[in-house]
This record gives C-alpha cells, sequence and structure tokens, in this order.
C-alpha cells in the first residue's frame, strides 16, 4: 500500500517542491493550500509525470474551521496519512516593533499554532500503526536573532527535536528541515528586498527536498542543505550569544517612512 503524505502549502515554493520529492517516490498525496486552482495545476502535473495519485484539500489554515477540517483528515484512520509535511507559512517586511500586531498574530498562529495542531491530529494514528513521520519545515533564522519569524521558527526547531524523542519507541520519524534563502516566492511575497544577496546564499527547493528526505532515511534530527549554511549552523552555536545579537542589529532597520518620520 503507497505511503500517503499531507503537504500543507503545497501550491508552491518548497511545498511544491515536497509534491514533487514523493511523489517521485511512488506515494500518493494530500495537497493543501488556500488556492485550489493552484493545487489542482500541481496535481495534474504530478499525475502526468509521475503517475501520482493526489488528493486537493483547499484550505486557509488560519481559519479554524478550515484547519480542522485538514485535522479531521489526518486524523481519519480509514484514509490514514503516514506523513506530514508542516511547510506552509510567510514573513513580514519589517521587524517587529513596525508591523501591525495582527500581521504578527497571524503570522505565529500559522508557523507555530498550526504545525502543532495538526501534528497532534496524526501522531495518534502513527503511534498506533507504529511507523510514519512528521517533517516540519524550519529556517536558519531560528537560529539566530532574527524577530518574530525567527522566534517562531525556533520554536518549532525545539518542538521538532523533543518530539523525535517522544515518538522514537513507536517508530515514527521526526526531522526540522532548516533551509536558508531558497528560491520560492516567500521573499516576494513577505516584500522583502534581497536583491543584494549574491547568488552564492541561494538554494535551490529540489536541493533542500533532496537533502531533507535523505536525511529522513537516515533519522537525523535536523536537515540543512548547503555547506555555507551547515557552516553557518555549527558556528551559530558557539558564538557568544550578545554579539550575534549585536550583528543581526544591523541587518535589521526601520521602514524608510519610520526612519525619516
Amino acid at each position: 500500500m503507497p505511503t500517503t503524505v499531507l503537504i500543507t502549502g503545497a501550491s508552491a515554493g518548497l511545498g511544491a517542491a515536497f509534491a514533487r520529492g514523493f511523489a517521485a517516490k511512488g506515494c500518493d498525496l494530500v495537497l493543501v493550500a488556500r488556492d485550489k486552482a493552484r493545487l489542482e495545476a500541481v496535481a495534474a502535473d504530478l499525475g502526468r509525470e509521475f503517475g501520482a495519485s493526489c488528493e486537493v484539500l483547499a484550505a486557509d489554515l488560519l481559519e479554524p474551521q478550515q484547519c480542522a477540517a485538514v485535522e479531521a483528515r489526518l486524523a481519519d484512520r480509514t484514509r490514514p496519512v503516514d506523513m506530514l509535511v508542516n511547510n506552509a507559512g510567510f514573513g513580514l517586511p519589517a521587524p517587529f516593533p513596525y508591523n501591525p500586531v495582527a500581521d504578527e498574530e497571524r503570522m505565529l498562529d500559522l508557523l507555530v499554532k498550526v504545525p502543532l495542531r495538526l501534528t497532534h491530529a496524526l501522531l495518534p494514528g502513527l503511534r498506533e500503526r507504529r511507523r510514519g513521520a512528521v517533517l516540519n519545515v524550519s529556517s536558519v533564522a531560528g537560529l539566530l536573532p532574527t524577530g518574530t519569524y525567527g522566534a517562531a521558527k525556533a520554536w518549532l526547531t525545539a518542538f521538532s527535536e523533543s518530539l523525535r524523542v517522544d515518538m522514537e519507541p513507536y517508530g515514527v520519524r521526526v526531522l526540522a528541515v532548516v533551509p536558508g534563502f531558497t528560491r520560492t516566492e516567500f521573499q516576494q511575497r513577505a516584500g522583502m528586498d534581497v536583491s543584494a544577496l549574491r547568488d552564492a546564499v541561494w538554494l535551490e527547493p529540489g536541493a533542500v527536498v533532496a537533502k531533507a528526505l535523505r536525511d529522513l532515511a537516515r533519522r537525523r534530527p535536523l536537515s540543512v542543505t548547503g555547506r555555507h549554511y551547515q557552516a553557518y549552523a555549527l558556528a551559530v552555536r558557539h558564538l557568544p550569544r550578545r554579539f550575534v545579537a549585536e550583528r543581526m542589529a544591523r541587518t535589521r532597520r526601520a521602514p524608510a517612512e519610520v526612519r525619516t518620520g
């Protein structure tokens, strides 16, 4: 019986890349995102290329009833889901003090509350079947003081590492995927100016997914793609936190209208 994987934020970017990666392995997919038309296009492409069976579940995960529908799908014992990829998310263009608090709350809900609820819905079935996996897409931003987004991603990485210990006796794998700058729509949607970044810092979504799937098979706790990001992750664990915070503060500035206001 094929493995069934539910992926959030599956209409583009890393979510679509994860869908492609699992489809290539012969998995059945449940694709979740807000845009039904884009999901159906992804599903059609994967069906043509890999013969993948794709269920489209359009849902805005910030809407409680729609999130509950995805939770119910994860908890459905008659159509078991074997793996969950918590990938949906967004960022904000300015540091915390300059964003509307409602936007900050929505971001935290999507990056923290939603993965918590979806994972909690799936775990009873995984424990019962004594197999399966949860992949949480975190970020290298969670390794340093990088505002609310980084704090949420730090929580997601810590949550993954803790959950991995709790689920290991049941044969359930948990992996925190910790990418750096990746060529997706994320930066454009967040209104981020990344024009000054060198080409060398960018990762391709397919490379992030390929590394994550290898690390999942090896039962590793973290997946960091690229030698430069692996060195970065190692270095920040040993640098003094005050030094790191001061360096990061130089890269975060108020919006121009606030600075000149």
